[in-house]
């Protein structure tokens, strides 16, 4: 695992973008197409904002989502189906898409997901991570041997309040307690992960991640095994660590 601490949140925003198009890049360059996994949320603002400028022939991109809410509509303003149709998805036209229909039956839903993502690799990866160290939105304490590649799963209390702070739900009771989330086991096949960690409110996330050994306890930290995985990070995210942990993951 790698560190990246940028001096602006719009820094951030370039340098994770800059990364992930040269990786994609890459991949077309090397098999005529690249296949990406997007994260959505209020963290992922500055780097879609950069993202979708990106010189990349988009035609050749196919991408694929983390989770959306089980019985969400798309025109929910919460959805993440909604999120990625206005800030990517009509924006730069991608050869192929699938998104996470929340109103379809989840277990449908589920087969034909796991069916399209293990036709092969996902080249890209970009893999938000929570308040409470969630990866999509495997809650502590995670799972790390499941064997399926998405499922069911009911959200951690944690897990709803960094949903309402985001402005997402007024409170609990507007939030959608359940979702469609991609499995540990199958963000950890991506080749190359990216991890686009802004705010205040993730510092804490940040810190648990790179201070504790691999635990479900903070979900993020399996990515410490992955072999190509770096967290980008602002001054705010990164302002509970200290000089000699960021140089250790530099």
């Amino acid at each position: 695992m790698k560190l990246v601490v940028c001096n602006s949140t719009a820094d951030l925003g370039t340098k994770s973008s800059k990364h992930a198009t040269e990786l994609i890049n890459k991949a077309i360059a090397e098999k005529g197409s690249a296949r990406i996994l997007l994260s959505t949320g209020a963290s992922q603002f500055p780097f879609f904002e950069e993202f979708v400028k990106e010189n990349i022939d988009w035609s050749k991109v196919e991408m694929f989502h983390l989770d959306e809410y089980v019985g969400i509509s798309e025109n929910h303003p919460a959805s993440f189906k909604r999120y990625l149709l206005d800030r990517f998805v009509l924006k730069v036209n991608p050869g192929k898409y699938h998104l996470i229909d929340g109103t379809k039956n989840p277990e449908e839903t589920i087969a034909e997901l796991t069916s399209l993502i293990n036709e092969s690799p996902i080249d890209v990866g970009l893999i938000g991570i929570g308040e409470n160290a969630h990866i999509a939105f495997n809650d502590p304490p995670a799972v790390f041997d499941d064997t399926c590649s998405y499922k069911v799963v009911t959200l951690a209390e944690r897990c709803l309040e960094q949903q309402i702070g985001e402005g997402w739900f007024k409170d609990k009771d507007e939030c959608f307690k359940q979702a469609i989330s991609m499995s540990a086991t199958q963000i950890m096949k991506c080749k190359h992960i990216i991890s686009v960690v802004p705010y205040k409110v993730k510092a804490e996330a940040i810190y648990n991640t790179l201070t504790h050994d691999v635990d479900p306890m903070y979900p993020a930290t399996l990515m410490k095994k992955h072999a190509d995985c770096t967290i980008y990070a602002d001054p705010d995210s990164a302002s509970m660590l200290d000089a000699k942990l960021i140089e250790e993951y530099k």
